[in-house]
């Protein structure tokens, strides 16, 4: 079995519906999104609009934290 790692991960930056942002990782925005659904609970998802999305590096993260929610 190959490792999650073997393949590539990004950092996306989805829009909520309150203006702030939610930081999600994974190899897509869909796969981002999945991992998110494990840690959050249904209302928190409600809040997130799943195709306003950006994609950044580790390095631009520190640019964004103000937004993050």
């Amino acid at each position: 079995m190959m490792s999650s790692f073997s393949n590539p991960h990004y950092m996306y930056l989805f829009d909520m519906k309150n203006g702030k942002k939610k930081l999600a990782y994974g190899q897509s925005p869909e796969d981002a999104l999945d991992i998110l659904r494990i840690r959050l609970s249904d209302e928190e998802m409600g809040h997130i609009i799943a195709d306003q999305y950006v994609r950044i590096s580790q390095r631009k993260l520190q640019e964004h934290v103000d937004d993050l929610g």
